[in-house]
C-alpha cells in the first residue's frame, strides 16, 4: 500500500505545475499540495473530474530529480477517505477579534523577511492572509549578514531553520509609510507594526509614528536573538522589569493596543510576560526564535559562525510549552482581573498546527518559516482545512475552541499512573521490518520478540508497560492501541 503522507512529501510542489499543465481536467498540483498540508479531505475538489488517462499524462509530465511522484496512484490511495462534502450556505466562521479587532481568520504573517516591502505584504492580503506583523522597525543601521540562513533538512523540507537576520534594513520613515499605504488600500486587514528601540524616548517616538500610520496596533521586538548591540531585542525580553519599563512607557504614549513580544530563551516565560501584563500590555506574542548553532560551513560568514534564530517545525512543541504556561497562569489569563490575550508562533505549517496552539488559548497565530519555503500560497489550506474541521465537529465559531484544551492539562502528580494502554500489532499493515523488536529490545523493556523466519514481532504482555516506543516506531502505522485496563498487580 502506497504511503501517502511520504509519497506527497517527495512532490516538489512546483510553480506553474507541469503535472497541472498536463491534465485537462483537474489540478493534481492543488491536490497533492491539500495532502501535503495535513488537508486530505478536501482532495475531491481539485480532482473530481480527473480520468485515469489524464492523471496518467500529469504523471508523465513531472518535473521531479529522482523519479515522478506516483500521482495516480496517490490520489487513488486518498479518494476513499476523501469523500466530497455537500456545500452549505452556512460554513464555519473563522473571524475572531484580537485585542478587540475584527479579524477575518487568524492567520498572520510574522515578523520577518516574508513581509520587509509592500508589494510582499499586499500579494499576502489578497491572498487572504488576515493581517501582518510587519517586520521590526527601528532607528538603527541595519546591514545584514551573507549569507544569513541555514536549515536541518528533512527531504525536500525543513526540520528547522536558522537565521542571522536581524531587523528591517529600511529607513523608518519608509517603513511607516508602507504601512500607511497598506491600512489604506487594505482596510479590512490587520497590520501591527512592530517595533525595536533602544532607550524609551526611541520607543516611544516609533509606537507614535506607528499609530500617526494608521497601524491596528504596536507589537514591541523584545525577543530577537541576535541583536547586534548589547541591551536590545532578547536582552529585555529575559528581563521582566526591563519589560514591565519599555512597555509602560509605551502604553502611556498610544491609544492602539500594545502587544510585547516574549522570548523562548529564558526558563520561565510568565515573568516577563507578567512584566507586560502590570505594564497594561493588551497582548503578548510568543515565540520568538531559539538560540541555537548549526555547523555547516555554506553557512559560515567569513569563515566565522554566531549563535542566531532558531525556527521551523521542530519548535513548536516548545512554543506550545510557553503559551500553555502563560494561559495556565492565573495572572496572565485574567483570572482575577483583565487578561492578556495570546498570539502564537512558532512551528506552524498546517492548520492542524495552528489549531493546536487556538486550543490553547491563542487567539491569533503568526506564520514564517513555512511561508518562507512555500509561499503565501499555503493559507489556502490553513483556512479550508481550518473550516473542514469545524464543520465535521459542529462548531460553528472559531471562537468556541479557544483554549478548550486548557482543562485537559494538569501536573505530573496528578496523572493516572493506575491503568495503562496495550500496543496492538495490525498484521496486515505489519511489513517484517523489526524496528519495533529493536526499539524495544534496545530502548525499552524487551517486550517484544521477533521470529527470524516469518519476520513476526510479538507482544509479550507480562513484559510490556505501555510506553509505545513501539508504536512511534513503526514506518508503516501498524501498531495501534487498545483500551485502557487497570495494571496488573
Amino acid at each position: 500500500m502506497l504511503h501517502i503522507k511520504e509519497e506527497a512529501a517527495r512532490c516538489l510542489l512546483c510553480e506553474n505545475a507541469p503535472c497541472t499543465k498536463a491534465c485537462k481536467t483537474g489540478d493534481p498540483a492543488r491536490a497533492i499540495r491539500a495532502i501535503r498540508f495535513d488537508n486530505a479531505a478536501n482532495v475531491w475538489r481539485w480532482t473530481a473530474g480527473c480520468t485515469d488517462a489524464d492523471l496518467h499524462q500529469a504523471e508523465q509530465a513531472c518535473i521531479h530529480y529522482d523519479q515522478p511522484v506516483r500521482i495516480k496512484e496517490l490520489l487513488a490511495a486518498v479518494s476513499p477517505s476523501a469523500s466530497p462534502h455537500k456545500e452549505v450556505a452556512d460554513e464555519p466562521s473563522l473571524a475572531i477579534t484580537f485585542c478587540g479587532i475584527p479579524c477575518e481568520n487568524p492567520f498572520f504573517l510574522a515578523s520577518s523577511a516574508i513581509c520587509t516591502n509592500y508589494e510582499m505584504v499586499a500579494r499576502a492580503f489578497e491572498m487572504g492572509w488576515a493581517g501582518v506583523f510587519y517586520k521590526t522597525i527601528c532607528k538603527q543601521d541595519i546591514h545584514e549578514v551573507s549569507p544569513r540562513f541555514d536549515a536541518v533538512r528533512e527531504g525536500t523540507s525543513f526540520a528547522g531553520f536558522r537565521n542571522m537576520e536581524q531587523l528591517s534594513e529600511n529607513p523608518h520613515e519608509v517603513d511607516f509609510d508602507i504601512l500607511r499605504r497598506l491600512k489604506q488600500n487594505y482596510p479590512s486587514k490587520v497590520v501591527v507594526a512592530s517595533i525595536m528601540g533602544q532607550y524609551e524616548e526611541e520607543w516611544i517616538e516609533l509606537a507614535k509614528m506607528a499609530e500617526d500610520a494608521g497601524c491596528d496596533a504596536v507589537e514591541l521586538n523584545f525577543s530577537c536573538p541576535q541583536m547586534r548591540l548589547a541591551g536590545m531585542g532578547s536582552d529585555i525580553g529575559q528581563d521582566p522589569e526591563l519589560v514591565n519599563f519599555f512597555t509602560s512607557y509605551v502604553k502611556r504614549s498610544v491609544k492602539i493596543p500594545v502587544i510585547p513580544k516574549m522570548t523562548p530563551n529564558i526558563t520561565q516565560i510568565c515573568r516577563p510576560a507578567m512584566g507586560a501584563y502590570f505594564a497594561g500590555a493588551d497582548a503578548v506574542s510568543a515565540i520568538n526564535t531559539i538560540k541555537s548553532v548549526t555547523m555547516s560551513p555554506e553557512s559560515e560568514v567569513s569563515g566565522k559562525q554566531t549563535l542566531s534564530g532558531y525556527s521551523g517545525r521542530s519548535v513548536k512543541p516548545i512554543a506550545l510549552r510557553f503559551i500553555l504556561e502563560m494561559s495556565m497562569d492565573p495572572v496572565i489569563n485574567g483570572s482575577h482581573g483583565k487578561p492578556v490575550e495570546l498570539s502564537g508562533i512558532g512551528g506552524i505549517e498546517t492548520w492542524r498546527d495552528a489549531l493546536e496552539f487556538i486550543q490553547l488559548g491563542c487567539r491569533n497565530v503568526q506564520v514564517c518559516t513555512a511561508v518562507m519555503q512555500y509561499g503565501y500560497r499555503i493559507i489556502d489550506d490553513l483556512v479550508l482545512g481550518m473550516q473542514t474541521y469545524m464543520r465535521e465537529r459542529g462548531v460553528k465559531r472559531l471562537e468556541d475552541i479557544v483554549g478548550e484544551q486548557l482543562p485537559n492539562f494538569v501536573l505530573p502528580s496528578e496523572l493516572d499512573r493506575d491503568t495503562m494502554v496495550y500496543p496492538k500489532i495490525d498484521r496486515d499493515r505489519c511489513i517484517g521490518c523489526g524496528r519495533c523488536y529493536v526499539s524495544c529490545r534496545d530502548g525499552g523493556h524487551q517486550a517484544i520478540t521477533f521470529d527470524q523466519e516469518t519476520r513476526q514481532p510479538h507482544i509479550i504482555g507480562t513484559k510490556c508497560v505501555g510506553c509505545h516506543l513501539c508504536r512511534l516506531v513503526c514506518p508503516t502505522g501498524a501498531i495501534g492501541i487498545t483500551k485502557r485496563v487497570s495494571k496488573r498487580n
